[in-house]
């Protein structure tokens, strides 16, 4: 199949896929997601992917019916219905369906389930991105992955409306991260990102930096930094599922990094390499 949608077990191109109105993601977002990419119909980084959603889903006390191993077989098994094993899969998962009520639905209604699949390829890495930057003005819980990302999608839509690829926010100065990706600096050879508390999320692609980083030998340092060490950086990198670590060449129209490439060099060989490797 080109596109594949699932519900609670039923499964179908997307375009015909329909849910009840009163699923509580139509009328409160009240639900958490998550997404990888698969090569060879393999899908990369899953498990860490899953325990994410896991915890997610505990932090907003959804009562998920699946298993995680379930859960990743049901995954696998979608994906092996699509004609091309070169797949964006995304999965999230909704507090049930009940009638309007701000308060949680009484008894705990069964988590719905749903899966999207479409094909789609991570991006390469030798592209640079352009940037802008926007004022977060989100809630105080970006550290939970929850289907609320409406200030994400009109920072999104400003990006694009600049002619940029993505915007980083940041909250009185202090950088946080992308609308879908989190945000990393170089300086004289450290690659410093920002502490996963309650203002970015623990991006997986950022864990697998910081192991590339251990493993080659690149020191790190783990701490808030601000818009003026952004634009001083000597390389801006971006990273989420689909983009490991590319860098950026511009923010807000001003040229930035490019200072050191042999360190993002050695930094993309290691990423791509465990990429090829795990989905051989």
């Amino acid at each position: 199949m080109q596109t594949l949608g699932y519900y609670n077990g039923s499964y179908g191109p997307l375009d015909q896929m329909t849910v009840p109105m009163l699923d509580r993601a139509c009328t409160f977002g009240d639900g958490v997601y998550d997404a990888a990419y698969s090569r060879n119909y393999r899908i990369f980084t899953l498990d860490e992917h899953v325990d994410r959603f896991y915890c997610s889903a505990a932090a907003l006390d959804i009562k998920l019916e699946q298993t995680k191993e379930e859960l990743g077989g049901i995954l696998g098994s979608m994906l092996r219905k699509m004609d091309s094993g070169e797949c964006f899969v995304y999965w999230q998962a909704t507090r049930g369906a009940a009638l309007r009520s701000h308060t949680y639905p009484d008894p705990v209604q069964r988590a719905n389930l749903w899966i999207m699949l479409r094909p789609a390829g991570v991006l390469p890495l030798d592209r640079r991105l352009k940037l802008i930057t926007v004022e977060d003005t989100r809630y105080l819980h970006c550290n939970i992955k929850t289907l609320n990302l409406l200030p994400n999608c009109m920072a999104a839509e400003q990006a694009k409306r600049a002619g940029a690829d993505e915007a980083v926010f940041h909250r009185s100065g202090r950088v946080t991260e992308g609308t879908s990706k989190n945000c990393h600096i170089i300086k004289d050879g450290v690659f410093i990102t920002a502490p996963t508390d309650n203002l970015i999320l623990a991006g997986v692609a950022r864990a697998h930096l910081l192991r590339a980083c251990a493993a080659l030998g690149i020191p790190t340092e783990i701490r808030p930094f601000t818009l003026e060490e952004l634009f001083a950086a000597d390389e801006v990198v971006m990273s989420s599922a689909g983009c490991f670590g590319l860098a950026a060449e511009c923010i807000d129209g001003r040229p930035v990094g490019g200072k050191a490439p042999e360190l993002l060099a050695r930094l993309h060989r290691y990423l791509w390499d465990e990429f090829i490797t795990e989905t051989a």
